[in-house]
């Protein structure tokens, strides 16, 4: 609990720090965002090379997972539609509902609510000793297709936001060869995976995908450039390193702190939203988004409840599938996609990029902080359903052996 409690804090300080940065940063502002960015996306191929590494499932058996990955890609589509649905027909004026510029803005700025943290839904349960539990072992395979589908879908709304050019075509190749070779090669290479391993992993796939956008930038033009997002590769590489647990209090404080970090930085990324004419700043916004009126806090705050009570909704999907379990484990596994984390921050921060702003981003940041702090209530809520049911199942397996026996 106290873990998620600094996510939602280290976040919150973050976006507090973003809004005095011009002013203390002055003319150097430009050169401070820019190294904060390179540790942001550093951080986040860290991150992400750790789900990679999470991501381990029997090949030959690959059919058995057909129905996980459509049911794990459902319940991150869902929170995702729910979400987009709302920032359109609630938060733009109807003007906007038949633009095809306003549902990419939308679309993508929505995202942040489809993925689940992997990272702390795994550590918490496993921490209240349920690890031998079905739902632990079923929520190991959601949570990781969840992030996967994330991943992957970002690919088809980078084209939808800057259109299809042959520098995408570009892209969509190397991703294709990166799946080709992480299914191929999916825990294949034994190289060191200690905090500083995965560290210097994750400068060297953040300076090639840098040295990859600068390059073709130069040539080509920033419109024209092949900028691939560090999530997709740095993922890749964690999947094909063949999985050695490290579990020490050295690699567990400097993997919490690297997560940290990268939520305050998440935060630092943030536009000023304090002290700003915000009439004159939707002026002269470049998007649909940026340019909607702010909202008083009041109504803010309202949308930030109402969307989490949809995406959270929306990720109750699990709930009408495995028939074959118990009601109560179903819903345990459900409840726990609830739980949001560093890659929904990460897809704020690539919104970002592409000059996303407006009520919807705050509406989107301060809904990753709701849910940051509902998280702990979220795995006890999820640690009670999963214990009575693994308790009942004991006492109904001893039971059907003492029949047995007598």
């Amino acid at each position: 609990m106290k873990k998620i409690l600094l996510f939602s804090f280290f976040l919150v300080l973050g976006l507090v720090v973003s809004q005095f940065l011009p002013s203390i940063a002055g003319e150097s502002t430009p050169m401070v965002k820019t190294i904060s960015d390179t540790f942001l996306y550093v951080c986040l191929a860290f991150i992400m090379i750790n789900v990679g590494r999470e991501f381990e499932v029997d090949k030959t058996r690959w059919k058995s997972y057909t129905e996980d990955y459509f049911i794990a890609m459902a319940t991150a589509a869902f929170p995702w539609i729910f979400v987009a649905l709302y920032y359109m027909y609630v938060l733009l004026p109807s003007i906007h509902w038949t633009s095809g510029e306003a549902w990419r803005e939308t679309l993508l700025i929505s995202r942040f609510a489809a993925p689940t943290s992997a990272g702390i839904l795994f550590t918490m349960l496993a921490a209240a000793g349920l690890k031998a539990t079905w739902v632990y072992k079923k929520v190991q395979v959601l949570a990781i297709f969840d992030d996967l589908d994330t991943i992957l879908l970002m690919i088809p709304l980078q084209i939808m936001m800057v259109g299809m050019r042959w520098q995408l075509g570009v892209i969509i190749l190397i991703v294709m060869v990166l799946l080709i070779i992480g299914w191929k090669r999916m825990g294949y290479y034994n190289v060191r995976q200690d905090w500083i391993a995965i560290l210097s992993y994750a400068v060297i796939t953040f300076a090639i995908t840098q040295f990859i956008y600068l390059i073709s930038k130069k040539y080509f033009g920033e419109d024209a450039s092949i900028h691939i997002e560090v999530l997709l590769p740095a993922f890749i590489l964690g999947m094909v390193m063949k999985h050695k647990h490290i579990d020490t209090k050295v690699e567990n404080n400097v993997s919490t702190g690297i997560s940290f970090l990268f939520m305050f930085l998440v935060g630092v990324s943030m536009p000023v939203f304090f002290g700003v004419d915000f009439s004159a700043m939707a002026e002269g916004a470049q998007t649909i988004t940026g340019s909607q009126p702010m909202m008083s806090w009041g109504m803010i705050l309202l949308h930030v409840v109402i969307v989490s009570l949809l995406s959270n909704l929306g990720k109750l999907f699990p709930l009408f599938f495995y028939r074959y379990r118990r009601k109560r484990e179903r819903l345990a596994l459900s409840i726990g996609m609830f739980t949001r984390g560093e890659v929904g921050a990460g897809i704020i921060f690539i919104a970002l990029s592409y000059n996303m702003g407006g009520p919807a981003l705050m509406i989107s940041v301060l809904t990753i902080v709701f849910n940051l702090l509902l998280t702990g209530f979220f795995v006890v809520w999820v640690e009670k359903l999963t214990r009575s049911a693994y308790e009942l199942e004991m006492a109904e397996q001893n039971n059907a052996a003492v029949q047995s026996e007598s």
